[in-house]
């Protein structure tokens, strides 16, 4: 049994195309950005062209959040650079990718990776994205022992940003 999303924020997502220096292929795909909103753009619509290169606005996608993520979105949103992992999915004919979907949810993104057969990558996550995950009613309750396993973890993270902070 799936659990229903909470909430679910709609973005658009642009890729990049390259020129390959390979002999095996033409081109490198790279998703290059998240749009907070929907464009008013058709999906595959070229962007820019520079060079050896060309974006395209890709289509829609919707990050959708869980009350049991909780974790992973706030640890994302404290990181400083949130980001945005963005999967395609190859399609075998024109255009070569489908946008399979966009997390917010650090260990989801990562998780994606061990498919093989997508591509995914991180992209920073628009402001207005991000005060929305900010904003979400998604957070959960804290009682009892969650409540101080929450404040050990809060301890901890402060110890180690302080720690980080005096090596650099």
């Amino acid at each position: 049994m799936s659990v229903p999303a909470h909430a679910k924020i709609a973005v658009g997502v642009v890729v990049e195309r390259r020129k390959a220096q390979s002999p095996w292929i033409d081109f490198t795909w790279k998703p290059v950005t998240a749009l907070a909103g929907l464009p008013d753009a058709a999906p595959w619509t070229p962007l820019s062209q520079d060079g050896d290169g060309t974006t395209f606005y890709a289509g829609a996608a919707e990050i959708e959040l869980y009350r049991t993520e909780t974790t992973n979105y706030r640890d994302n949103l404290d990181s400083g650079a949130p980001m945005l992992w963005v999967a395609l999915r190859p399609t075998g004919v024109e255009p070569p990718y489908e946008i399979f979907a966009v997390t917010a949810d650090p260990a989801e993104g990562e998780a994606w990776t061990e498919t093989g057969s997508d591509l995914v990558d991180v992209v920073p996550m628009p402001e207005a994205v991000r005060a929305a995950i900010d904003a979400a009613p998604i957070q959960r309750r804290w009682r009892g022992a969650d409540r101080c396993r929450k404040n050990a973890n809060e301890r901890a993270g402060k110890f180690h940003r302080a720690l980080v902070a005096a090596q650099a």
